[in-house]
């Protein structure tokens, strides 16, 4: 009888050791959603945020593209070795305004078509202006 109650004894023991090890899971598992549970929460947040970034995102790139302007047949050589002079003398005469201040750009960049250096085919120029407000005055007159 004596050998059966030190079986059951050590067999306690296992057990006890098992309950302990599944207790330690458990808390484990507990915190583990609680921490699962506290980001899903702010899921919401983020997805405003994220929202409100892709909008502010998409206004500075619409102001950035609102002041360039595309002209296409330009002939090359036309424009000598100063593209932006000859823009600011070129286009008042070309829509017929004046500007107020003088026509001022940020970036000028002139597009040759591939084989035109002896063609002379037209060229595309791609100008972004200084004020916005110039750049709405050229596209107002476009034709």
């Amino acid at each position: 009888m004596g050998s059966k109650i030190s079986g059951l004894s050590t067999a306690s023991a296992s057990i006890r050791t098992d309950i302990a090890c599944f207790s330690e899971k458990v808390a484990d598992l507990d915190q583990c959603l609680t921490t699962a549970e506290e980001h899903l929460g702010m899921v919401p947040e983020h997805d405003a945020e994220l929202r409100t970034l892709q909008a502010k995102l998409t206004d500075l790139e619409d102001r950035s593209r609102r002041d360039k302007v595309c002209f296409f047949g330009i002939p090359e050589h036309k424009e000598g070795t100063d593209i932006k002079a000859f823009l600011k003398n070129w286009l008042p005469e070309l829509i017929g305004l004046t500007f107020s201040p003088p026509l001022e750009f940020q970036r000028v960049h002139m597009i040759v078509p591939l084989h035109s250096a002896t063609s002379g085919r037209p060229c595309l120029v791609i100008v972004c202006f200084l004020r916005h407000e110039q750049a709405r005055q050229v596209l107002s007159v476009r034709k």
